[in-house]
């Protein structure tokens, strides 16, 4: 009971520090950012550059989707708008599984110094990045203590019959990375995790990206949330996102072990390795839709019922 509580006090530190990142840096740049979204999302390739961008920035695929179910909303998007957006920041969340990858540990102490040095200065932009710097050290103390947990929790009865579960049913592991993700409404947390416990080889990397791809899909949660109420293209838009999840997903599902063997190719980390396999999974998946964007988004409409957004 101990290691349940302490790993969910852990799951708690680590949603905190990616919010508290978050909330950073969307206080230095979310203004500008939505202003720039506005300009440059014409056609499905620059869309796709818009999220690429702001992904990483935000340091939250769901961020971007509310923003943009936001600016929809308002009629400052059309919903073709959105489907160069919606490929380009699930290539942008790959770009913070690279950066947990690393082990930066050594930084959590400076870190949060720092941050807390930044809370004291009277100007909001240094409070920011107090909160960005805060938010880095909770995230990587986060990564460090799953780590360390990893081993003594997986000696729990229950934990082991689960870890059995999903090392033999690749389609359980799919299917808890689809919950867990809906439930701490973060794909990154859920993915972090799984590279924590890969490094402490609690399971298999066909696992991990299992539980990579459902994390994929359980991200949708807070577009589709977002979209309630907001009206009918901002709905389509997190169709559109929950279509293109599960559809790369499905897609990719047979092909685990030839994904693995891969980025067992191009790294010998663990972590480094499911980072990767998220990058090529993502990268791959939106260049394949990238050219059919316009089609792909008058499927949406006509799946979902709206038939006078494409002129």
């Amino acid at each position: 009971m101990l290691y349940l509580i302490l790993f969910i006090c852990l799951v708690g530190i680590f949603i905190l520090g990616i919010t508290w990142l978050r909330v950073g840096l969307f206080n230095l740049s979310g203004k500008a950012m939505e202003q720039w979204l506005k300009k440059v999302t014409n056609t499905p390739v620059k869309g796709m550059l818009v999220g690429i961008i702001m992904t990483p920035i935000l340091q939250s695929s769901g961020a971007v989707m509310v923003i943009t179910v936001g600016l929809v909303a308002a009629r400052v998007l059309a919903f073709p708008q959105t489907i160069g957006i919606i490929l380009g920041t699930n290539i942008g969340t790959t770009f913070t599984l690279e950066f947990l990858s690393f082990n930066l540990s050594v930084l959590v102490i400076p870190f949060l110094v720092l941050g807390l040095i930044c809370f004291f200065l009277q100007k909001t932009r240094w409070k920011s990045l107090g909160y960005v710097f805060v938010g880095f050290a909770l995230i990587f103390a986060a990564m460090q203590a799953f780590e360390q947990l990893a081993v003594p929790f997986t000696q729990l009865p229950a934990t082991q019959k689960l870890l059995l579960l999903l090392s033999d049913h690749f389609l359980y592991a799919f299917i808890v990375g689809i919950i867990m993700t809906a439930c701490i409404q973060s794909s990154t947390v859920m993915t972090g995790i799984a590279m924590s416990f890969l490094s402490a080889h609690i399971f298999s990397l066909e696992t991990g990206i299992a539980i990579m791809l459902g994390a994929n899909i359980g991200t949708c949660i807070t577009g589709l949330l977002a979209s309630v109420g907001a009206g009918e293209e901002a709905r389509l838009t997190a169709y559109a996102h929950i279509w293109l999840n599960v559809g790369g997903a499905l897609l990719c599902m047979p092909f685990l072990s030839q994904l693995s063997l891969i980025c067992q190719e191009l790294s010998s980390n663990p972590e480094t390795q499911l980072a990767h396999a998220s990058v090529i999974f993502n990268l791959l998946s939106s260049i394949l839709v990238l050219p059919v964007a316009t089609k792909f988004g008058q499927f949406i409409i006509k799946i979902h019922g709206k038939k006078t957004i494409w002129n």
